[in-house]
């Protein structure tokens, strides 16, 4: 979505000046000399603004925890307090992302950064018994703008790595912030062993310095890089195009379902096997695992996907992410506990495998179709430019659709237990949803013949 103009001015001395007048990382000499350690400062303190970002977006998986009978709120409201948080950082990452070339990275970490005190400081404040439920409800929609600083953040990552690096980059970008779903946890889990669940309001407490820090960090080591640009009309070109809506499913698919698994697993814990999990701590303990191992196997998803193809280990990670929602649905209703960890985990394993490979999958598609056009046209550069153009737009609008797969989790969830008392039908949902996407990923991007897409 965002591309570099022509730099003209000598690069200045980006260590003590916030803006880059020239920025060249295509260039082998410069970056050699010049660019690699300015980009590997952004990126490090750009991982670290996102995490903490990641971690408030995801504070109310935790905080619901906390909620015992003198809230009274039953699950069925619990599971909307964590759906709205999901909702409002879906529909945040699309203008995050183009806030990005409006504002300037570094300005705009530094506002993204401060916007997490508005859930965070009342979060702190306002949760105590008596609490109405629509403040509640309020406080936990707030916290959804820690989800936009996802997009802006992997939008301003690249633009400062040559196109060689950006998988790896962009890759150690999303990881690091997807790890600040188990830290959040971690962060509940602390609180719970040591003050107790009488005290919810101490873990959004623990992150109002982080969250300072975050932004004294970005306003300190970070760059603008001012040739930043929203290409007129790439948002209209992506939202016409088929591939656009199709990798958007298939995103729901990977990231909507570790988005909202993580979001919706202690409380999963909790009602389905009360009897192993009477207190929100005894569900802690569990709470972090499945968004850890998620978040540290996404790289790998990426690196198969270069190996073997994006659309090929996309297909059979569905396959796998079925397998798995029927493992947990047997053993829901066998009441077999170790069976449905290890189902319940799966999901959380091949969540983060598929999204690293449907990322990849993205520009991958774009540069098939791009190779085609300069076959016909005779004009490289300029199907390629139009590649690049489409290829960020397309990741803007399916990283928004594809969080909106984390209300759909909790919405799932919540009908079930109010229909039937289990989650079972939540689970027939999510083994047809991966069903479907298996057969669009055969259809659309494996299967033989004329328009098959090569190198996808």
């Amino acid at each position: 979505m965002s591309t570099l103009a022509s730099p003209r001015a000598p690069a200045p001395d980006a260590g003590r000046r916030r803006s880059i007048t020239d920025w060249r990382p295509e260039d082998p000499g410069f970056w050699d000399t010049a660019g690699a350690p300015i980009a590997r400062r952004n990126l490090y303190v750009s991982i670290f603004a996102e995490h903490v970002g990641f971690s408030v977006w995801s504070l109310w998986s935790v905080t619901v925890l906390f909620l015992g009978p003198e809230y009274g709120i039953d699950p069925a409201g619990k599971f909307l307090l964590t759906a709205v948080p999901a909702a409002l950082g879906a529909v945040l990452r699309l203008p995050y992302t183009l806030a990005v070339a409006r504002f300037g990275g570094r300005n705009w970490t530094v506002v993204s950064a401060l916007l997490l005190l508005v859930p965070a400081v009342p979060m702190a404040l306002l949760i105590e018994p008596g609490v109405s439920y629509s403040t509640l409800m309020v406080l936990a929609c707030l916290s959804g703008v820690g989800g936009g600083n996802f997009a802006s953040s992997m939008a301003n990552i690249n633009l400062f790595f040559p196109d060689r690096l950006k998988g790896r980059a962009l890759g150690l970008n999303a990881g690091g912030g997807n790890l600040g779903v188990p830290a959040v946890q971690l962060v509940g889990l602390a609180v719970l062993a040591t003050a107790g669940a009488a005290y919810p309001r101490l873990v959004p407490a623990v992150y109002l310095p982080l969250i300072v820090l975050a932004a004294l960090a970005a306003a300190r080591w970070l760059d603008n890089v001012p040739g930043a640009r929203n290409e007129p009309g790439a948002l209209r070109a992506a939202a016409r195009d088929p591939h656009t809506w199709v990798m958007s499913l298939l995103y729901v698919g990977t990231f909507g379902s570790f988005i909202g698994f993580g979001f919706a697993f202690g409380q999963v814990l909790q009602l389905q096997f009360h009897d192993r999990f009477p207190t929100p701590v005894d569900a802690a303990w569990l709470t972090f695992l499945g968004p850890l191992i998620g978040s540290l196997i996404r790289p790998v998803g990426g690196q198969l996907a270069d190996r073997l193809g994006g659309a090929r280990v996309t297909f059979w990670n569905f396959a796998a992410m079925a397998v798995g929602a029927t493992l947990v649905l047997y053993a829901a209703r066998e009441r077999s506990f170790p069976l449905y960890l290890v189902g319940f985990l799966a999901l959380f394993v091949f969540s983060g495998i598929g999204n690293g490979s449907t990322y990849k999958m993205i520009p991958a598609i774009f540069r098939a179709r791009a190779a085609a056009e300069a076959e016909r046209t005779g004009d490289r550069a300029a199907a390629e430019r139009r590649s690049r153009r489409r290829s960020g737009a397309l990741i803007g609008i399916a990283g928004a659709v594809g969080a909106s797969g984390g209300v759909l989790v909790n919405v799932a969830f919540r009908q079930s237990f109010l229909a039937a008392g289990t989650a079972d039908a939540a689970y027939l949902a999510f083994i047809g949803w991966y069903a479907l996407c298996f057969a669009v990923t055969w259809v659309v991007y494996l299967r033989p013949g004329p328009r098959k897409l090569s190198g996808v």
